[in-house]
């Protein structure tokens, strides 16, 4: 009988988890039920416990509310998709609970595993049933009598796992389109999976890692000398409090030395990043709250030289600071080109098939020299990654709920940056209501949906992602769009082509929707976006 978890025991139930969802991600990303190729499940919740496996594995934890500290906040940082996100909400709240324990009983493990619950619920603005939600929700309501029954810790999340599959295999009944397909839900069956690997360590059964995922991201950017860089060293470190000094004064005393500057603060530690020229000033400082945990020091100019070497260059440096600036979320040279030219700040590669994380989103508004930060995260997948950024980074960021480009884009028409933040992301938001958005891609696999069957490679037009019409070839989806912008009467369709689709292609799908929508201004640009033969825009 195990009657406590300790932080050793819930590291190894994290790294176990870690490689569970490894090892059946790709099992995960088939019950995708849409065919299209997307920032799968499976993929989206193996990267984000992958940010939490790379923290703890340095780590010795010495309570376990150290051990749940160190994984939520990794977890939050790392969070990819909107099951990424859920998932590190549910560790978050879990943490919270488990805050200052040393060790926890079966109650309390079962009241944490709720307090997750309630964590993820109430960040999800219209919570769905028959998805990861239920499926966590379930689970816990079950720990909790088992944990009333019995202080068996094993015989807790046995119970918890039991109910969790229970719940999973009836969300295809809960979901209309889980149910068309025939599936269960892919954030559930992560979730699953991960209760399944947690039991195994509380069962004393030996851990087997398998290679973790790495994110393998190439960027190209313009050209600027090593000595355009502002800052040589760019400083990490983690600092005890053990001193009653408010952390914001350290944040004031690094805003004097140097910029990229996140403090990230709890009741134990104090975890700073800043770009700097006196690593050793910055390192004196900090004593004065504590003793130094963790140290990184890296000369960035050393850095830049090493990676123009091989044709790859860091982000330019900043320009004076202002009150208000945007960051857009695209993929495609010609997407980032078009924001650029509306006075978008900066630009995360991203979209289908690469949901970025809440890290790589705070990273870039950290870049922007705006006390407020607008995202346009132009993905209904990244809406909720974007919408944690606030809680990480000391500015104020704003999130205008983009889920398409050409939202995001029209969005940018109406951005004003010396307005107030709040009037301006409300008037961009409203804008974005008149945008319909239209998109041609390719069937991933084989599937039935909506009454159509697909096969692999078949083009398929969707209308906010929706799907509209299905076909071999190309042609047999292009009625399907031309009928739906007619019935919207646009003034204005622009046709973007994507890195596997040419201009002429563009312009003789432009002339059969300009004969459709005969009151139209029809354009063609190049978004260069993968995935996506063609975007289109109609407003």
């Amino acid at each position: 009988m195990k009657e406590r978890l300790d932080g050793l025991t819930f590291k190894d139930m994290i790294i176990a988890a870690c490689a569970r969802i490894n090892e059946n991600q790709q099992t995960i990303n088939e019950l995708n039920v849409f065919p299209v190729p997307d920032g799968d499940t499976g993929t989206n919740m193996s990267l984000t416990m992958l940010n939490a496996r790379k923290e703890l594995s340095s780590r010795t934890p010495k309570t376990l509310g150290e051990a749940c500290d160190v994984t939520a906040s990794a977890l939050l940082r790392g969070a990819r998709g909107n099951s990424g996100v859920i998932l590190s909400l549910l560790f978050r709240g879990f943490a919270r609970s488990m805050k200052e324990k040393a060790s926890a009983s079966a109650t309390e493990v079962a009241a944490a595993l709720g307090e997750g619950v309630t964590a993820a619920y109430k960040a999800v603005m219209k919570p769905t049933e028959g998805t990861i939600l239920t499926v966590s929700r379930l689970a816990a309501a079950a720990a909790g009598e088992a944990a009333g029954k019995s202080s068996d810790i094993v015989a807790t999340l046995e119970t918890a796992l039991a109910a969790a599959r229970a719940a999973l295999e009836k969300t295809v009944e809960q979901n209309p389109v889980l149910k068309k397909a025939g599936v269960v839900d892919a954030g559930g069956k992560g979730y699953v999976t991960i209760l399944e690997a947690m039991l195994a360590v509380a069962r004393g059964e030996e851990i087997v890692e398998s290679e973790p995922v790495e994110v393998k991201d190439k960027a190209s950017f313009s050209d600027f000398e090593t000595e355009d860089i502002t800052f040589a060293y760019c400083t990490e470190f983690i600092v005890a409090r053990e001193t009653d000094k408010d952390p914001a004064l350290l944040r004031s005393f690094l805003s004097t030395l140097g910029d990229s500057i996140v403090v990230v603060d709890d009741d134990e530690i104090i975890k700073v990043h800043v770009h700097n020229n006196c690593p050793g000033v910055v390192l004196t400082e900090a004593l004065t709250y504590g003793s130094l945990q963790t140290v990184k020091i890296e000369n960035m100019r050393n850095q830049h030289t090493e990676l123009t070497s091989r044709g790859e260059e860091p982000a330019a440096p900043a320009e004076p600071n202002k009150p208000l600036g945007v960051i857009a979320v695209c993929a495609g040279e010609g997407f980032e080109s078009i924001f650029r030219e509306l006075g978008v700040d900066g630009i995360v590669s991203g979209g289908q098939t690469m949901n970025p994380s809440t890290e790589d989103l705070v990273r870039e508004v950290e870049l922007v020299p705006a006390d407020t930060v607008i995202i346009l995260p132009n993905n209904k997948n990244i809406i909720l990654a974007a919408s944690q950024c606030d809680a990480i980074t000391d500015k104020k960021v704003i999130v205008v709920p983009t889920t398409t480009v050409p939202q995001g884009i029209s969005a940018m028409l109406a951005y004003d940056g010396e307005g107030d933040p709040e009037e301006v992301a409300a008037s961009m938001e409203e804008t974005c209501g008149g945008v319909h958005t239209f998109s041609v891609t390719y069937a991933a696999r084989d599937s039935e949906f909506d009454g159509l069957s697909m096969k692999e490679g078949d083009y398929l037009a969707m209308l906010e992602g929706k799907l509209l019409a299905s076909g071999r070839e190309f042609d047999a989806v292009v009625p399907g769009i031309c009928a739906a912008i007619a019935g919207f009467d646009p003034a204005c369709v622009t046709v973007y082509f994507g890195a596997d689709a040419s201009e002429v292609d563009a312009g003789a799908l432009a002339g059969k929707l300009a004969a459709a929508a005969p009151g139209a201004e029809v354009q063609v640009l190049s978004g260069g976006q993968p995935v996506y033969y063609f975007v289109i825009s109609a407003e």
